[in-house]
């Protein structure tokens, strides 16, 4: 096969048969013939200029880099490229010229061609020094007889007539075929049209190529651009292009997990800088050095393959921008965008040009004549595929499936200066953009181009601060050299604040608009907050009468088995099942007299909600309290806690129960079996833990072919995670903690023994947690005390080498074209970007990642996407405060709202840094917000938080009168020690169901509230006695009451003559 630059010599399709390397996808191939052989027939008089014969000859293989159609075709409908083969299609029969060893790899394709469109395939196999003409002689024959029988003595042939025939094989078909008695016509135009539309495997594969390119822009380019300048290095243009193609070429080390055979470079890497600009696709890196001074611009392009499906992205880079250069870029970065908009199926072609030439034409018709010709092209198997030209001429239509490089410039701008190194510059704008069915799809959109991203300022011209800072060197005897750093690192600061500024509130327009949005659909964001109470099942102790067991005496019965407790009442046996039982306490009073009491739970009470049985039974009466006395206290003791054992027990089997019924049925764990070893990581502990009593024991995670099984050596510890359950995954070495650990932050929920979680870890401790007992303090240079910690590091460093190994393993599973869609990968957090926090009940280390943000040591974990934040409230800031609070509001306004409080004041500027890099819209309050009162106004009524300008009542900079807004800020204080409510913890719906937790229950017997014990009639006719006298009687003057009160309170204030008098008469 040819060498995988001149296209795709690697295998594409199915695993190699035995003796070939190679083999062709024949449902594939089949389903592409198909599509060829139709868009033949309907096109046949337009595209295909009326072409009884298709003959396509591929040349021999070129080191160089090219596009082919020939190869694009062979790539498409075959997998690989066939270098020197010629196929020639008719309506009844497809013919193969070629060497021995392509025919013997083409033959499977016979029965697929013969089923798929009825063709026979007839191979002819050309002998080493032979030059083929015999044989084409044969393939002229049988298109003649195929037109005779069609009544056609002179048959048209179609070939591609741009590519020159090259090899003694391809010239000696040329010449044949023009003296062979046939109207020759060029099908470039059908074949491109063939091709322009990808299928969703194409489409995947232009994906990767995305992925690729915008990662080696971001993770290579980018950071050497800034590296070069930032430290004055002197590096040339074809440097960086080496640099980035070897980059290209090894994903690995741009941060793709591709394959390195699958890819390859469309283009060498373009840098362009110092005055010398050409935007033509064909243009080179030179050997001048990268030019960096101030007004100066840099252009960048890079462009990859995988399996040979293009890509392109190019940025323009501006240090240090004068005003033409920051007008000429916006002006640019509009056109670009809008042309991309204009790219949506049924429009045509050049209404991409021509919206991005009104953008220009309005904001600035000087540049119109610096403006390119074209906005780009259409890209796939090859790089320019020149039917789908981005020009005002092309009145072609836009399918859904098309795939355009749009690539927008301003060339040839002048600069008023006599630097001849930036007097001339020019701009460049691409990206590679899929069209979907409504919309276009940037799939290179994570290479950045907004300004604030791509505008470097070091400028160093400020003459004052220059010149103070030249006498201060002066005077100190310090090099004066040192005030250009200074200058530059305040002055890049400065600019930072303010496009960190201008930024979010840019960020501030579109999450009102996307709000707005979102209400006025009713999508999330609507409805209330509450949670639904939890149901009671219908139940039953016992189905007849008969069936209670027999009283011995009529003392409380405790029957196990039918989980009933019977007792005592009138002379009756009655029979309660225990789930209808709220709390039983006893207590004994003086005169040893031992009580006992139950109180049930009776629907309808502020505590108890209504369930499915009480709306069953409406006109019911409920028995809310019982009350015994004994005299044998240990009977009462063993009453108690045998009620209490029993409604444990019942509370936990109907709680996982519940828990269970809510489950998302998850599909079935496939074995790797003999295809795959599993990937296998031992020795880890798992949380949550399983249940039970016995001594926990580690367990092995295994990753087999759609998901991870972590199993003991008991049977029944047993927990497996499908791969489409898992919605992020987390890798977290040990650095400055005791555990080294894998995260899985699930979709939906499952069981782990017999706790509900979305969150399973497996960890291992790297260090023993051992404390020596006795013995005093050692030495710091103690040969024992250096040994262990050696063999400490040696332990971390190994665990971590272990983990690190299983997590690239399975990065590598996830990367098979199967798992394409769920986009999974292991994210690491970023310590450095890290901050102290109080998110529940305990301080705690909060780290972003990528794509969340987590704290995944203590529990219960954190974890937040940070798709999902709709914005971030940083409360409590201002001056002389140690720390703030971080509320997070979700997009799904039905979520309570997550506060991270005491956070370090000094994280405040790294927190809106990092906030700001990831497009999340943050406002600042001096107080806390009571944010349940907050969501309930706007989901109530949204039109008028959209229309009072959406979340901008809470940007403290549009006003900084705080008595215009006083009344609001002080209904929605909240004092920051106080916890926050939660629904799922206070909600008085949910505490008292019958699906609670141990805890809860034990809490409740534990400690029952005074209104729970209930008072003696002694005691509220006493209080109420009390009440009566402190009010006095209507008739009483307001003198009286008065002084009735202060007397109550032991601090009577009457006139002097009284109190004497009360004197003398203690007296």
């Amino acid at each position: 096969m040819a060498d995988h630059r001149n296209g795709n010599g690697q295998p594409n399709g199915k695993a190699a048969g035995a003796g070939s390397p190679y083999s062709i996808d024949l449902p594939k191939f089949s389903e592409r013939l198909k599509i060829l052989y139709s868009h033949w027939n309907k096109h046949k008089s337009d595209l295909w200029s009326s072409t009884d014969v298709l003959a396509v000859a591929t040349p021999p293989p070129s080191e160089d880099l090219r596009y082919l159609k020939s190869s694009a075709l062979n790539i498409w409908l075959l997998g690989y490229e066939f270098p020197e083969t010629i196929m020639v299609f008719m309506t009844k029969q497809i013919h193969f010229l070629c060497s021995q060893k392509k025919v013997s790899l083409l033959d499977v394709v016979k029965k697929t061609a013969k089923e798929a469109v009825g063709v026979e395939v007839v191979m002819h196999v050309k002998a080493k020094n032979d030059d083929g003409s015999a044989l084409m002689d044969a393939i002229f024959r049988a298109i003649h007889a195929q037109a005779k029988l069609d009544g056609n003595e002179s048959p048209v042939a179609g070939y591609i007539a741009r590519e020159a025939p090259e090899g003694k094989l391809l010239e000696t078909w040329a010449d044949k075929l023009k003296n062979a008695n046939f109207q020759l016509v060029d099908v470039a135009n059908g074949l491109s049209d063939l091709l322009a539309v990808k299928d969703k495997e194409e489409l995947v594969n232009v994906k990767k190529a995305a992925f690729l390119t915008t990662n080696v822009m971001n993770n290579i380019v980018v950071p050497k651009l800034e590296n070069v300048i930032d430290e004055e290095k002197k590096v040339t243009h074809s440097v960086l292009m080496n640099d980035t193609e070897k980059a290209i070429l090894e994903p690995s080390k741009a941060g793709a997990k591709l394959k390195a055979e699958n890819v390859d470079i469309c283009y060498p890497p373009i840098f362009q800088s110092g005055g010398e600009f050409d935007l033509r696709p064909s243009a080179a890196s030179n050997d001048e050095l990268l030019y960096y001074d101030s007004a100066s611009v840099i252009i960048c392009a890079v462009g990859s393959r995988y399996k040979s499906y293009c890509s392109n992205v190019a940025r323009t880079y501006l240090i240090d921008a004068n005003p033409l250069q920051s007008k000429a870029y916006e002006v640019l970065l509009r056109a670009h965008d809008a042309a991309i908009s204009e790219l949506k199926p049924g429009n045509k072609v050049s209404a991409a040009y021509q919206a991005a030439f009104s953008i220009v034409e309005k904001d600035a018709p000087e540049l119109v004549p610096n403006l390119t010709k074209s906005a780009g092209t259409g890209i796939g198997l090859e790089f320019r595929e020149s039917a789908l030209n981005l020009n005002a001429k092309n009145d072609r239509v836009v399918k859904a499936g098309m795939v355009f490089n749009v690539s927008l410039g301003l060339q040839n701008l002048k600069n008023q200066t006599n630097n001849s190194k930036n007097q001339n510059f020019s701009m460049l704008l691409a990206d590679t953009v899929i069209v979907d069915n409504d919309k276009a799809e940037v799939v290179t959109s994570k290479s950045s181009k907004a300004v604030k991203d791509v505008a470097y300022s070091f400028n160093e011209d400020d003459e004052e601060e220059d010149q103070k800072l030249k006498g201060k060197a002066e005077g100190n005897g310090t090099d004066a050299s040192m005030s250009k750093t200074t200058l530059r690192s305040d002055n890049h600061e400065v600019t930072k604040e303010e496009l960190r500024r201008q930024h979010q509130a840019e960020l501030a327009r579109q999450k009102n608009e996307e709000t707005a949005r979102r209400l006025a659909g009713g999508g999330p964001g609507t409805g209330d907050n509450r949670a639904t109470s939890k149901t009671l099942t219908d139940l039953i102790a016992y189905k007849s009468v008969n069936d209670l067991p027999p009283s011995r005496d009529l003392m409380i019965q405790i029957d196990q088995r039918n989980e009933a407790v019977i007792f005592p009442i009138y002379g009756s046996m009655v029979p309660f099942h225990v789930a209808t039982i709220r709390t039983v306490s006893s207590q004994q009073d003086t005169n040893r007299n031992c009580y006992i009491r139950i109180i049930f739970n009776v629907p309808g009470t502020p505590f108890s909600p209504h369930d499915a049985s009480s709306l069953k039974f409406q006109g019911s009466i409920y028995l809310k309290e019982l009350s015994f006395r004994s005299k044998d206290p240990r009977h009462i003791s063993e009453v108690v806690q045998q009620i209490k054992a029993l409604r444990r027990q019942v509370v936990a089997r109907e709680s996982e129960r519940a828990e269970r019924a809510t489950l998302v049925t998850q599909e079935k764990l496939q074995l790797a079996g003999n295809r795959f070893k599993p990937i296998r990581l031992s020795d880890l502990w798992i949380r949550p833990v399983f249940g039970g009593r016995g001594r926990k024991i580690p367990g092995t995670l295994e990753a087999h072919a759609n998901g991870f099984r972590y199993s003991t050596t008991r049977q029944d510890e047993r927990v497996d995670i499908m791969f489409g359950n898992i919605k992020h995954a987390f890798f977290q070495p040990a650095e400055n903690e005791m555990i080294t650990l894998l995260h899985f932050h699930l979709h939906n929920h499952i069981m782990v023994g017999n706790k509900k979680t979305k969150d399973v870890q497996f960890y291992v401790e790297v260090m023993d947690v051992v404390q020596t007992l006795g013995g005093g303090k050692r030495s710091a240079y103690d040969p024992d005390e250096i040994e262990e910690e050696q063999r400490e590091r040696d332990r971390k460093n190994k665990i971590n080498m272990d983990f690190q190994s299983f997590v690239n393993r399975v990065n590598d599973l996830w990367g098979q074209p199967q798992f394409g869609g769920l986009d999974l990968e292991f994210d690491q957090p970023l310590r450095e970007l890290g901050f102290h926090g109080v998110p529940y009940k305990s301080s705690a280390f909060i780290v972003p990642s990528s794509t969340c943000l987590v704290e995944l040591v203590e529990t219960p974990f954190l974890v937040v996407t940070l798709s999902e934040i709709e914005i971030v409230n940083l409360e409590r800031v201002g001056l002389g405060q140690k720390n703030f609070d971080m509320t997070i509001v979700f997009k799904d306004f039905k979520r309570d709202v997550l506060r991270i409080d005491s956070i370090p004041s000094t994280s405040l500027d790294g927190i809106k840094e990092w906030l700001d890099t990831t497009d999340i819209k943050y406002y600042e309050s001096r107080l806390n917000l009571n944010w349940r009162q907050i969501l309930k106004t706007i989901t109530d009524d949204p039109q008028s938080f959209i229309d009072d300008g959406g979340w901008e009542f809470l940007n403290l900079e549009a006003s900084d009168s705080e008595s215009e807004h006083s009344e609001e800020s002080d209904q929605g204080y909240e004092p920051s020690d106080i916890e926050p409510e939660s629904e799922s913890e206070d909600d008085p719906s949910e505490s008292e169901s019958l699906v609670e937790s141990e805890d809860e229950e034990e809490d409740d017997s534990e400690a029952d509230s005074e209104e729970e014990k209930g008072k003696t009639w002694e005691e509220l006719e006493r209080e109420a006695s009390n009440a009566d006298k402190e009010k006095g009687n209507e008739s009483d003057s307001e003198e009286d009451r008065k002084r009735r009160k202060m007397k109550a309170f032991g601090k009577s204030r009457a006139a002097p003559s009284s109190s004497a008098r009360k004197r003398s008469k203690l007296r």
